[in-house]
């Protein structure tokens, strides 16, 4: 299945406007600095797009010791479905204004609760832009869906698991680099890297318009930090929002990654766990 889709693909779908083949246009504006995207949302959006909050429907703040972003449960995922007006069957394309850097965390999501068709939209907001796509102000609240999320669709490692890849296989750490080598961490406890881990920043992954590299660019990528065919690959951030995105780069590349939810978040809060600083796995 697809990953990306084009601003001028998205828009022919929307002029279509086919009731038996509907496709639903999720904004999930959100960063460290910003994290609230309501009013960058209500200022201007793809026509249709329904706003969807990273912090409270991305992530379940309830969970004690998984990370600054713990997955929701199914149930409060599917009630967050339903209130974007998603049904069993339809096309997703998720959007933000960070190259894919948040919205990665509802395409993760949902491809990991049994949708199949959710895409990315290459570019982001600013390739609509650049497009000369129109955008719409104000709020969009759709008719209640019925989908219901049923989680699996994706690999996902815990903590344990985390720690004992790098014996056997990859695991990649995509935030900064100098976050990495532990010189600066202005948000978690602890700084540096899990052991073994090898440095990916998720921005390597992009062009200078925010559009993922090409399948071959970014092949070669993951091949100078050990990823080939074969290997076992799973990746972390903060706090598990980007390092879904660095799935969906080692998707476009032909590679199946899991995800490390809790990410350096949770590693960095547990004093039991080692750390790495420096730019050398360790």
């Amino acid at each position: 299945m697809p990953i990306l889709i084009t601003v001028d693909e998205l828009a022919d779908r929307l002029a279509a406007d086919a009731p038996d083949a509907r496709t639903v246009v999720l904004d999930v504006r959100w960063s460290l600095a910003q994290p609230d995207g309501t009013e960058a949302y209500r200022a201007g959006h793809i026509p249709g797009a329904v706003y969807v909050d990273l912090d409270t429907e991305l992530a379940d703040h309830d969970v004690v010791g998984a990370g600054r972003h713990p997955l929701p449960a199914e149930a409060a995922l599917t009630a967050a479905m339903r209130r974007w007006g998603l049904r069993a069957g339809d096309s997703v394309v998720v959007v933000d204004d960070l190259g894919n850097q948040s919205a990665a965390r509802a395409w993760w999501l949902l491809r990991h609760a049994g949708f199949d068709d959710v895409r990315m939209l290459d570019g982001a907001l600013g390739a609509w832009r650049a497009a000369g796509h129109p955008l719409e102000t104000g709020d969009v609240v759709p008719e209640p869906g019925d989908a219901t999320a049923h989680y699996g669709g994706m690999p996902v490692l815990d903590i344990d698991e985390a720690a004992a890849l790098p014996a056997r296989g990859v695991l990649l750490d995509v935030r900064a680099a100098e976050r990495y080598r532990g010189e600066v961490e202005p948000i978690d406890p602890r700084a540096g890297h899990i052991p073994g881990a090898r440095s990916a920043p998720t921005g390597s992954t992009l062009d200078s318009d925010g559009r993922f590299l090409p399948a071959d660019a970014l092949r070669a990528r993951f091949a100078e930090v050990g990823v080939v065919q074969g290997t076992q690959v799973a990746t972390y951030c903060g706090s598990g929002v980007t390092g879904a995105h660095a799935v969906a780069a080692l998707a476009v590349a032909g590679v199946d990654a899991a995800l490390f939810p809790g990410s350096w978040s949770q590693w960095s809060n547990d004093a039991s766990r080692p750390v790495a600083t420096g730019a050398e796995p360790g």
